[in-house]
């Protein structure tokens, strides 16, 4: 295996470690401590990953469910939205 793949996988497993370390429902959020606006964006940002993580393991959900309300539900929406193309109306057009 030549040093750029294994480079790239190295960079993958990385990358899906740091995204299932902070998954919403993992009991780390308290009614005293409860998700925020910034947690809301970074739930919304690794729903994908919380979803398929959330078929192999109790306990792991899409949404945080000690949450600050408005404010969380603003992140999470936000985040889903421009994660998965929402943002398109900006990007130029093709000429064809």
């Amino acid at each position: 295996m030549n040093t750029r793949k294994l480079a790239g996988l190295l960079a993958a497993a990385v990358l899906l470690l740091l995204l299932s370390s902070c998954l919403p429902g993992e009991m780390t959020q308290t009614r005293g401590r409860p998700a925020g606006l910034l947690l809301g964006i970074w739930h919304g940002w690794v729903a994908p990953v919380s979803l398929i993580v959330s078929l192999f393991r109790d306990g792991v959900r899409i949404y945080e469910t000690m949450n600050t309300g408005w404010w969380y539900d603003f992140g999470f929406y936000i985040a889903i939205i421009s994660g998965f193309g929402g943002i398109s109306l900006f990007r130029k057009k093709k000429d064809d």
